[in-house]
């Protein structure tokens, strides 16, 4: 297959001032700790959320590699419940000197588009901001970031702005084209 290029976009807060929350979407959303690391449900997630986007990195872990990642102490997975059902979640992950990434973040593909994202993103990046409060021995949170890129949902990029993260580094790779996963095989047409 081919290569294409990727565009790969770091974005961050340097203060919980910097986030500007989204409105709540309308009807029964919910967003709630998933307090219990479950390496089932999280593998749901990501391959759910991120299947016609690309996301493979995680698909060849092991459990046991999904357990280890998730019982790091500050790793905090948040999902959004669209009236019961999960529609999206975001990932949080602690590293040094109080800095906090949004390691992933997104909606399964039937619930994009409902104004669910914005809130949840809002709704992670303030519990990125209060991390530590629920984890003693963790530093308070100094910087929230993450990265997006070419591949990920069209709207994504104008989602953080709006959230109020800034662009602080841009990178361009060459990758191998490759077809899209989906959250089982053949999921999303080709």
């Amino acid at each position: 297959m081919p290569n294409i290029a990727v565009t790969t976009w770091s974005l961050e807060q340097t203060a919980p001032t910097d986030l500007l929350p989204a409105e709540p979407p309308e009807g029964d959303v919910r967003v709630r700790r998933a307090d219990v690391p479950s390496p089932e449900f999280s593998r749901y997630l990501y391959a759910s959320v991120g299947g016609d986007i690309h996301w493979t990195d995680r698909l060849s872990w092991t459990y046991a590699r999904w357990r280890e990642h998730l019982e790091r102490p500050g790793v905090e997975t948040w999902v959004a419940y669209d009236r019961g059902t999960p529609a999206g979640y975001v990932e949080l992950a602690p590293q040094d000197d109080g800095v906090v990434e949004l390691a992933y973040f997104g909606l399964i593909p039937a619930f994009r588009g409902k104004r669910i994202g914005g809130h949840l993103l809002s709704y992670g990046a303030a519990r990125a901001w209060d991390l530590a409060d629920r984890w003693p021995g963790l530093t308070d949170t100094k910087r929230v970031w993450l990265h997006t890129c070419s591949k990920d949902g069209e709207h994504a990029m104008a989602n953080y702005q709006r959230r109020g993260f800034t662009l602080f580094d841009t990178k361009v790779e060459e990758e191998a084209e490759a077809p899209t996963p989906g959250p089982w095989p053949g999921a999303y047409p080709a």
